[in-house]
């Protein structure tokens, strides 16, 4: 309790490390935002509630690692880990998720953290279950007398982020693809009676959505470190922000990305680092708490 006094005292004390804090924050939301609208694109298209993505991102993660090992740029490991997780996408929904989709909700949880599971043991087997981190061999810049640094990686994910998420907007608003995924989002049935092929969409959605895992993986591994097992960490974190925000809400998925970065590093930095996995869960409760005193307080205005 000390230490956490202690910490709010210096925040009081220097407003200027609380600057710090949120430019970090924004900085690494971005990267949770653009993860969390690929778990929003599945729930809201399919129904399906992905707990493999999470692992999705570390197997991004582990691919620009493995570049950066063979002294590629880490940098390009963005569009290879995005190629790559679209086949591996591809691969587990034809074998896997196309089989849960008519399904009730259970069976789609169960089905998807197999699927986590296998992925984890894949690469604890592949890779060993040290942590490991890309580096970029960019600079560090200062400000405020160094009271404030910022890694050169961050800003580069943040721009990265930001970059891909408007690619990904003006594609479901502009192509013929993306309307067909939006209005299969609206009403799968209206869309069959449409002449809209549905299989093909919720093939194209969660291969999309395991591209995007996958550069959010790249970003991940040069921004902290990537860990056969983290991935379960990143699930948690994804389904706070799309629960939050809803899944149809894609300016509330993107503003919850961003809280959900400063939260941490602001929790982070009072409580101390050991506890911040333990505030992502009590986030994840509050949020669900919060969701279901809604949808009982609307049943009872129903009724």
């Amino acid at each position: 309790m000390e230490q956490v006094i202690g910490n709010i005292s210096v925040l009081a004390a220097m407003p200027i490390f609380n600057l710090g804090l949120l430019i970090d924050g924004l900085l690494v939301g971005s990267i949770f935002a653009l993860a969390a609208y690929g778990l929003a694109l599945v729930w809201g298209v399919m129904n399906v509630k992905n707990l493999a993505q999470g692992d999705f991102i570390m197997i991004g993660g582990y691919i620009t690692w493995t570049l950066g090992r063979m002294g590629i740029d880490p940098l390009l490991g963005v569009p290879v880990a995005m190629v790559v997780l679209w086949g591996i996408g591809w691969v587990l929904y034809r074998t896997v998720i196309s089989k849960v989709i008519t399904r009730d909700l259970f069976t789609s949880l169960l089905a998807t953290f197999g699927i986590a599971i296998v992925i984890q043991q894949g690469l604890n087997l592949a890779f060993g279950p040290d942590t490991q981190s890309a580096h970029a061999n960019l600079p560090t810049l200062s400000f405020a007398g160094g009271l404030i640094t910022i890694a050169t990686t961050r800003i580069v994910g943040f721009v990265l982020a930001i970059l891909l998420a408007i690619a990904v907007i003006l594609f479901m608003r502009k192509s013929r693809m993306g309307q067909a995924i939006r209005a299969t989002a609206q009403d799968s049935r209206a869309a069959r009676v449409l002449g809209i092929d549905t299989e093909k969409v919720y093939s194209f959605t969660f291969c999309l959505n395991a591209a995007i895992c996958g550069a959010a993986g790249a970003l991940v591994v040069m921004v902290w470190n990537v860990q056969p097992f983290l991935g379960t960490t990143y699930s948690i974190r994804l389904f706070v922000i799309v629960t939050a925000a809803g899944f149809g809400n894609l300016p509330g998925v993107i503003a919850a990305g961003f809280g959900m970065g400063v939260f941490e590093q602001f929790g982070g930095f009072v409580l101390g680092a050991e506890f911040q996995q333990a505030l992502i869960v009590l986030l994840l409760l509050a949020v669900l708490a919060v969701r279901q005193l809604q949808q009982r307080r609307v049943r009872q205005a129903v009724q």
